[in-house]
């Protein structure tokens, strides 16, 4: 596809939640973060949905929203303990802000 003149490109941040104006980007993509560790984890185990669910306490109908990325019924805490039914252990750190200018932030590794 060739680009015309008049298109340009502008470079997103490493938050494409903030990029889309949502509020609260920091903890959405925290949340997507955890929702893809857990796909990737119950794609490793080639579980039904419905056996997934089993394993986590969550309904198909929950874990089929849940991999689609609807995270609106779903806490930390709840993620957490779906994490944990996977053989997961999860390390919450809590460290103050490096510009104390400025709010602090969420962070989530996998």
């Amino acid at each position: 596809m060739r680009r015309t003149k008049d298109e340009s490109v502008t470079q997103g941040s490493s938050n494409v939640f903030a990029d889309l104006g949502l509020d609260q980007p920091a903890e959405v993509l925290a949340k997507a973060r955890i929702v893809e560790t857990i796909a990737d984890l119950l794609a490793r185990q080639d579980l039904s949905q419905q056996d997934a669910g089993k394993l986590v306490r969550l309904t198909q109908p929950q874990i089929s929203r849940l991999m689609r990325g609807d995270t609106r019924e779903f806490s930390y805490e709840r993620l957490m303990r779906v994490l944990t039914a996977l053989g997961q252990d999860v390390e919450i750190t809590i460290r103050q802000t490096r510009n104390p200018r400025k709010r602090g932030s969420v962070l989530v590794r996998g």
